[in-house]
């Protein structure tokens, strides 16, 4: 007598825990990369708030040498820099040892702060020393 064994279905069963697990593996670097994509366009939009406080930093330093005895006023407030967003220049204490503060703002809402403790020369051009710099 011979005995018969029957497997029916364990080879379904094996293929179809082979397809979940690839699945799930498959799944999981999906979402890793999303998620690395997402954090490098963060970057990105930051560096690009950064340029724009600096645009505004670099603005009111051009404003400076024109004439030490400027202060931003309100054509400063949300001004544009076309095609990347706004920055708002702020100007605070004495000459010739003023503080500025940049703070650029992206299209998408992303923001950054710059400020510049500088001293300004006595004569024009007037020449702009920055002593400190603070980025955020």
């Amino acid at each position: 007598m011979k005995m018969i064994i029957k497997n029916n279905g364990s080879a379904l069963l094996i293929a179809v825990f082979a397809i979940a697990l690839m699945s799930m593996l498959t799944i999981g670097i999906v979402e890793m990369h999303t998620e690395e994509v997402q954090l490098m366009q963060n970057q990105v939009n930051a560096a690009e708030a950064l340029a724009v406080a600096e645009a505004g930093l670099n603005d009111a330093f051009a404003q400076i040498r024109a004439s030490s005895s400027w202060t931003p006023g309100g054509s400063y407030v949300n001004k544009s820099f076309p095609g990347y967003g706004t920055y708002t220049v702020t100007y605070e204490g004495l000459l010739p040892d003023p503080n500025i503060t940049s703070v650029g703002t992206t299209s998408l809402g992303f923001s950054a702060r710059v400020k510049a403790d500088i001293t300004i020369g006595n004569s024009s051009p007037y020449i702009i020393r920055i002593d400190s710099l603070r980025i955020n």
